[in-house]
């Protein structure tokens, strides 16, 4: 089966992610920026990073599917994957994102990444200290597992990325 590991990757996280699932299978990378067509591979694996609701590069992968691609979605965010309320929420997103016909075709995976909050741009720092203003005054009963989780991580570095939560997936290779 003709196969490709497609990535989006802010800050490097799910770059990471996405090399060593290569090196585990076998299968090429390649960042999102750098496909065009992808109508000769019967299965691609698009590792993205969780940004503003979405993931990232994913939208340009699945315009580049061909009719019979097999799509293999996971996610690389914040908060704890093992929460369900948190991936309902991720799920509930890449259905704005991925057409119906392709998505009922999908396998969906999660993976926890992290953060070094002094690499974010500018943008994104005065974008999460925002967020981190108007979460830390909520009352506890309105803060879910991703709220708490940027709370407790807020301005500082966090890497949670476990390489054996790759081995789920290769169940689909």
């Amino acid at each position: 089966m003709k196969s490709l590991i497609v990535y989006g990757s802010q800050y490097g996280t799910t770059k990471r992610y996405a090399e060593k699932f290569s090196e585990m299978t076998g299968v090429p990378e390649v960042s999102y920026e750098d496909v065009k067509d992808l109508k000769e591979y019967e299965l691609i694996v698009h590792f993205g990073g969780l940004y503003a609701g979405g993931v990232k590069g994913l939208k340009n992968t699945v315009k580049a599917l061909g009719k019979n691609s097999k799509l293999v979605i996971v996610t690389v965010g914040l908060a704890d994957v093992q929460d369900k309320e948190n991936t309902d929420n991720i799920k509930k997103s890449i259905k704005q994102q991925v057409p119906a016909d392709i998505l009922e075709r999908t396998e969906i995976f999660h993976l926890r990444g992290g953060i070094d909050y002094k690499k974010l741009s500018f943008k994104h720092r005065a974008m999460m200290t925002l967020v981190y203003n108007r979460a830390k005054n909520l009352p506890e009963d309105k803060k879910n597992a991703e709220v708490r989780a940027m709370i407790e991580t807020f301005n500082s570095k966090v890497d949670f990325v476990d390489y054996n939560s790759l081995n789920q997936i290769m169940k689909v290779m």
